[in-house]
């Protein structure tokens, strides 16, 4: 028996559906979609949706800082993809860092990405048909 491609993603758009990920069609949120999330459709991030996810796990964190950490994982660049995972993975697991002053003295924190300890914070995503186009990128890795 054989699957096409159509029936694997359908599959596991399904199982992911179950596991709480709200289901999206790609070209529905496209630049020129019907409910557009990005700007570009070289925009990797659904920027809007990390923005809130900042805001609503780190609300004692100054608005300065969480802007700081999203810049942060916008910025990601490496001409190696593999440095560019591990930087994402890191921010991922072990929080953005971000410096602010806070009644009068410096401190040191960590944004979250995702709340690990209350999954249910979390609001997860699956995007089937998610086009990206990269003109003149060609990782080095290739």
């Amino acid at each position: 028996m054989s699957l096409t491609e159509n029936e694997i993603e359908c599959y596991a758009l399904a199982e992911l559906e179950k596991l709480g990920y709200r289901p999206l069609y790609g070209p529905d949120i496209a630049p020129d979609g019907e409910s557009p999330e990005r700007k570009e459709y070289s925009d990797v991030v659904l920027v809007g949706r990390l923005r809130a996810a900042i805001q609503a796990l780190n609300p004692t964190i100054p608005e300065t800082a969480r802007d700081e950490a999203l810049q942060k994982v916008l910025r990601i660049y490496s001409p190696v993809l593999l440095t560019n995972n591990e930087t994402f993975h890191r921010f991922l697991t072990e929080g953005v860092p971000v410096q602010y002053r806070r009644d009068g003295n410096d401190k040191s924190d960590y944004v979250w990405l995702i709340d690990f300890a209350v999954p249910g914070n979390n609001k997860f995503v699956a995007v089937n048909q998610y086009t990206v186009n990269r003109p003149n990128y060609w990782p080095s890795s290739w």
